[in-house]
């Protein structure tokens, strides 16, 4: 697919943020009859008929053709991207050693994202009473979701193993649907070439049609985007903005950490050469990555990069990148840690260690399966927050800001192949690439 196909309205969802959130605030603000000695402050009636009737709806609708998709989405990439492995018992040497080095890395990135928001803790901007407001309007629902679902503990481990799959497909229990789709995936491998062929055939149109879904939705994200932060700012105040921009900041913070200590780092201990060095030869590569939003888009910049200027061998530099670029999104990762705690904050829920290594866990195993397709990562973001007890249309205060995030995280994401290139070349026997200092 063409780039320019792939570009999202993000101008009109910044757009839509900016109305939504400054014209629910002015509600807020002017339809509010202040407190006196014999009453607490209360709202003009009206402003609970436009957001029950009007804008509420709306901005669900939106939600929930944002969230139609993700199961499948989740279940046929990951099946897909293991037949194309040819399963766990075949990756061969260098499949491995590449896997393995995506695993390390998203961990490295999701745990820096988890540490800074905890630190941070940019959602605990939003005042109590505003979280005692968005408990109260959220958490009779969220409870009842939440009473389906077993507490942390050695039950999660085992639960990741459903007895009933479509059971746990319907209830969104990610951790046994990513279980299975990995065990299917392996499976293909091992069954007749010919009926395994017609299957991934099949889950690769559902891929393609899932994908469809989530560009219309995000197409009808503008006005989706007003609605959800008029209705969200209409009833809680402005005081989300000030949380907004202090996640904008934790965001980018735990990826410049990402992107000049932990990369430079393994690319000097792992890949062998001078970290200055690699950033200054792959800069065609980064900027590609940060104008397009897309690492797939940056794939062939990326290909001839390295092995024009990294000396990655041809065979390494074609296998090693455009596995990454399906599967290595460190930013992504670390992207989805920070939301999911960020708005557990802001809903005031306090996250367990329990709770917060299931996050680490899904946000490395979403990050690692997730399609390359534009706001690919947000609905899985929705239902992680769900798995833990907060409402996923809150995704809707980040949606606005999601772009210049998203250029940011896949420049993250294409840095880390670009260290992936480099540490297999050097990790194959004759294969070094070109050391410079």
């Amino acid at each position: 697919m063409a780039a320019s196909q792939q570009k999202l309205p993000h101008l009109q969802i910044l757009v839509g943020l900016v109305l939504g959130a400054a014209i629910g605030s002015a509600v807020k603000s002017l339809a509010t009859v202040p407190a006196t000695a014999e009453a607490e402050a209360t709202q003009a009636p009206w402003v609970g008929h436009v957001v029950t009737y009007v804008t509420k709806p709306i901005g669900d609708l939106f939600m929930n053709l944002l969230f139609l998709a993700i199961i499948p989405l989740v279940f046929s990439s990951l099946v897909v991207g293991i037949t194309r492995l040819g399963g766990l018992g075949s990756v061969g040497r260098v499949g491995f050693k590449t896997i393995s080095y995506f695993l390390i890395t998203t961990l490295f990135a999701a745990a820096i994202g988890l540490s800074l928001v905890n630190l941070i803790q940019p959602g605990h901007r939003v005042p109590a009473e505003q979280q005692e407001k968005l408990k109260a309007k959220y958490g009779k629902e969220m409870g009842e979701k939440l009473e389906k679902r077993a507490p942390f503990g050695i039950e999660t481990f085992v639960n990741i193993v459903p007895k009933n799959p479509l059971k746990a497909f319907v209830e969104k229990d990610m951790l046994a649907v990513i279980f299975t789709s990995v065990l299917v995936g392996i499976a293909l491998t091992q069954i007749d070439k010919d009926k395994a062929a017609r299957i991934v055939e099949l889950l690769e149109g559902v891929n393609q049609i899932t994908e469809f879904i989530i560009r219309l939705a995000m197409k009808l994200a503008p006005v989706g985007v007003f609605m959800l932060m008029f209705t969200t700012t209409a009833l809680f105040g402005y005081q989300l903005l000030v949380a907004l921009l202090a996640f904008i900041l934790t965001v980018l913070g735990g990826l410049a950490a990402h992107l000049v200590v932990v990369l430079p780092l393994l690319v000097w201990l792992l890949g062998g050469m001078n970290p200055i060095s690699f950033y200054r030869k792959i800069v065609p590569t980064l900027a590609t990555a940060f104008s397009t939003s897309s690492s797939s888009a940056t794939l062939p910049t990326a290909i001839k990069n390295a092995e024009d200027d990294l000396g990655v061998p041809t065979p390494i530099a074609q296998f090693v990148l455009p596995l990454s670029a399906s599967m290595n999104h460190n930013g992504t990762a670390l992207f989805e840690a920070v939301t999911v705690v960020f708005l557990a904050q802001i809903f005031g829920v306090d996250l367990s260690i329990g709770q917060q290594l299931t996050v680490l866990i899904l946000c490395i195993l979403t990050a690692t399966g997730m399609a390359g397709v534009p706001g690919g990562s947000l609905p899985l973001i929705g239902l992680i927050l769900e798995s833990v007890g907060v409402p996923g249309s809150l995704l809707a205060i980040v949606l606005g800001v999601d772009r210049i995030l998203d250029m940011c995280r896949t420049t993250v994401n294409v840095a880390a192949d670009m260290t992936t290139a480099v540490f297999v070349a050097r990790s194959e026997r004759g294969s070094q690439p070109r050391i410079e200092s």
